[in-house]
Formats: structure tokens, sequence, C-alpha cells
């Protein structure tokens, strides 16, 4: 049987507080301010009756709704603090327990970078098998994202397919913004409960937790909101995702960026927790900012961008709700210097305001196209962070002043005992160059996206997950297929 690696988690040791304590209030604050004043816009009928019958203020004629402070308040004091995120194999389940956090990689690039050509492609579902394959054997990534598209099946199916492809090829927590409509999402339901046996042990271990994202600025489109019910009732976490963008789709400032990323979250989350009180949720934010010369987003992010992250991230915190953010993405075209910049920049601020789970390792180009070999440098920065987080031992033996005493002055420890006890806990890199310049010329000038580029060969030849039962494979193949037919024979989506 493939041997299951254990996964890395990112021990939550620090709490860097971005804001002081009268900034999160404000900013919470804020953004109530923004919901009770602005409120939403849905194309959602069915979610201005209901937040009407509910007692919120609702305008039938511009589709708007307003909430009131007191009503936002309520509904997220019933969403869960603790969650956990089932695996395929129990021994990968997530923990969301406030002292760990964990990584996954960028999601939903219509693009990869292609391994053996080094060219951009569209990406297709035999690449998210692949990538998905290579996550599983990374300790690193622990859970798994929809990293590409599968661009060469029916776009009305697309979702499924996309979520097939992964269960075979992974025993971690698959996460997904796959299913955004009823007809899809019904589909995923019906694949998870296959994997996991049965309604009853989904809803005990949800294999499966689904991305539903608010149109920036406040409006919530009507198919994600009716996913919202069919995966609450399936028991699956559901991460509310506001993709804020500065100066285009909110005010040109981070404060400004920080509340409507908040208010945009919130009011999801108020959304679900009217709709199936308790439903397991994950608040999401990704603020980023625009690049004032093109219009499109900030490739060249720095301090506003990261900042605006820590922010959100203390601010869910500091409400007591599990979370998401970014981590390790770039807007880089290639592995070079400005996506080794971003990604440290990334992580570092990812370890000392640390959400429960990270999301964007392997990701090129803001996001719009994945690297394999940017997947293993994203894993060997988390890895340095994490080991950084694990701590140091400053005992006597770590210490070792019996071992210094017996060395003495003009001496050395390369035949300490002491050395070959403790030598190996020193951190060594699998990808950075550590030769002499002669060597380094000599083996013609690597850079570490070439040792990253073998590592990923190696693993996508050897490694093969845990494969699903045959009768499981076949069963997601069907479902599939049937959904297919509906949705290209009948029109049923």
């Amino acid at each position: 049987m493939p041997d299951a690696s254990p996964i890395r988690a990112l021990k939550l040791r620090y709490q860097l507080e971005v804001l002081d304590a009268s900034e999160v209030t404000k900013v919470y604050e804020s953004a109530l301010e923004v919901l009770r004043r602005v409120g939403i816009a849905t194309s959602s009928e069915r979610l201005l009756k209901l937040m009407a019958d509910n007692g919120q203020e609702v305008d039938f004629e511009t589709n708007r709704i307003r909430f009131s402070h007191e009503f936002v308040e309520e509904k997220i004091a019933l969403a869960p603090r603790h969650l956990t995120l089932g695996a395929r194999d129990p021994a990968r389940d997530l923990d969301l327990d406030g002292k760990h956090a964990y990584l996954t990689t960028d999601g939903c690039a219509p693009e990869i970078l292609d391994i053996d050509t080094g060219q951009r492609r569209s990406s297709t579902k035999a690449d998210l098998g692949n990538l998905t394959r290579l996550s599983d054997a990374l300790p690193e990534i622990g859970f798994t994202w929809r990293s590409v598209g599968a661009g060469d099946t029916p776009a009305e199916v697309r979702s499924l397919h996309e979520v097939e492809v992964q269960f075979n090829n992974t025993t971690k927590h698959v996460q997904s913004g796959s299913g955004t409509d009823p007809f899809n999402a019904r589909g995923v339901v019906e694949m998870c409960r296959a994997v996991a046996g049965s309604a009853e042990a989904l809803r005990e271990r949800p294999l499966f937790s689904s991305n539903q994202c608010i149109i920036s600025p406040l409006f919530w489109d009507e198919g994600p909101l009716d996913c919202f019910e069919i995966y609450a009732e399936a028991g699956l976490p559901i991460s509310i995702t506001s993709m804020a963008l500065a100066c285009a789709t909110t005010p040109a400032t981070v404060a400004g960026d920080v509340v409507l990323s908040i208010a945009e979250v919130l009011s999801g989350l108020v959304i679900l927790q009217t709709m199936s009180p308790g439903a397991r949720a994950l608040c999401t934010a990704y603020p980023s900012t625009m690049n004032l010369r093109s219009g499109a987003l900030n490739l060249a992010f720095g301090p506003d961008d990261t900042m605006a992250a820590m922010a959100c991230v203390q601010v869910f915190r500091h409400l007591g709700l599990p979370c998401t953010s970014g981590m390790l993405g770039t807007g880089a075209k290639e592995s070079n210097w400005q996506a080794g910049l971003q990604a440290t920049l990334t992580a570092v601020k990812s370890a000392l305001v640390p959400a429960d789970l990270f999301s964007g390792a392997g990701g090129l180009y803001g996001s719009n196209v994945f690297s394999p070999v940017q997947l293993l440098l994203d894993c060997e920065i988390f890895d340095i962070v994490a080991t950084w987080m694990d701590g140091y031992t400053f005992d006597d033996e770590h210490i070792g002043i019996d071992v210094i005493e017996k060395v003495g002055p003009a001496s050395h420890f390369l035949t300490s005992h002491h050395t070959r006890e403790h030598m190996r806990d020193l951190w060594s890199s699998k990808f950075m160059d550590a030769g002499s310049w002669e060597q380094w010329r000599a083996a013609g000038e690597p850079t570490p996206a070439v040792a990253a580029e073998a590592e990923a060969r190696r693993i996508l030849a050897e490694h093969q997950p845990v494969p699903l039962a045959e009768d499981v494979a076949a069963e997601l193949s069907l479902i599939v297929a049937s959904y297919e037919r509906q949705a290209l024979d009948t029109g049923a989506r």
C-alpha cells in the first residue's frame, strides 16, 4: 500500500497584533455599519423573502437587504467555533483547534506551466489529477484544492469532473470552488456520500468543503446561495469568500479594503446561519489592491495587500471564527526573485498572524497559472516557517556547556559526539544551492527551480495514492456521466 506522508502543520506559537484593540473594534463596528446602512444586493427572491420574514429591512424593488446589528451578531453566534475537516484517510483529518494551521495549493488557475515544455497552456482534467497526486505526496500540503480547472470537460458539469479526479488522486481532505450552482452542488454531494459510504458518515466526517464567493462589492448571486443550503444540509463546511479589490470594489485604502472584506464575509455567514443554523463555515478573505496603471490585479503586491490580509485574520480571530487566508501566491510569471520575495513575505505574515487554513502554494501570475515547480519551492518556504514555529530547545543538553568546556579554545566540534547527535537537527534545503561557486558553474549554474523540477518529476513518476475502492470509483464515474447526460441532453441544469 502506498505510504501516506504525515501532514506538516504550522504551529501557532505567536499572535502578532497588527491592529490594537480599538482598531479591531473600529473595523468590526464599521463592518456592521456597512451591513446596516448599505446592506447587500441579491438576485435571489427567496433570500429577500427569508430576510423580510426575519425582520430585516428589505427593498424588493432594488433587491436590497439591510441587516440590523443585533441580527448580525445573533447569527454570528450560531456559527461553530471548532471544525474538523475529514479526509479519506482518517489519519489525515485536520482538526482546526486554533493551535495548528494547514496549507493548500493555489486554486482554479485556467492555465498550467507545463513541466515538459516549460510553456503555459490551458489546463485539463488529467493535469488536475496529476497536481492532486503531487499534492498528496507533499507533507506540507495539508488538504487539496482544485489547483487548475478541467478545461477539456463540458463546462456544464466541469465541477463534477474536477471533484471526481481529485477524490481519485488523494486521501487528503478536498476543498474546491467546484459546484457553485445547485445542479452541480447536488452532484458533488452525491459523490461525497459515495466516497464516505453514507450520508451519515459524510456528516460525521466531512471529506469535502466548498468555496462560495460573494461578488464584490456586496452582491450575492442566487447560485451560491442555493448551494449554501445543499452543502449545509449534507454537513459540509462552506468557505464564505470575499475577494475585494482596493480601488475597484472597495475604497482605495487598506482600512476600506479590510472593512468591506469583513462585511462581505459576515453577510454570507449571516445568510448561511439564517438558512441553516449551526452550519459549518469558514471565513475567507483575500483582500488585494488594483494596479493603478492597468486596472488589473496588482501583481507586484507588497505591504498593503499583506497588511489587509493580516488585519482580516485578526478580526476573525477576535470573533472566534475559523478562517482562511492567502499564503505564498505570487504575481511573478516564473520562479524568480519576485516569486521568492512575495512568497516569503506572505509566509512570514501568515506565521505571525495565523489563520486556520492557508491557500496559495504553486500559483504564478496572480493565480492565473499553476506551476508544479513553484509548488515544491513554495513548500520549502512553508517548511522553513513551520520549522521556525516548531521552536527550538534551550535546555542544558542543547546549550552544551560541558561540550564547549571539553573542546575548549582554538579547537573544533567536528569530531564531538554531541555534534554527531545533533547535526541532523539543523534544517537542510532540498532545492537551494549550497556548493562552491566553482561547483555551481561546473553544474551549469542551476537555479533552485532545476532541483524542484527534478523532484516534481520523481514524485509524479513514483507516487500513487491509496486508490478508491473499485466500486466507489465506478460509482463516481456513473454519477458524473448521469449528470452530464442530464445537462447536455435535457438541459436539466
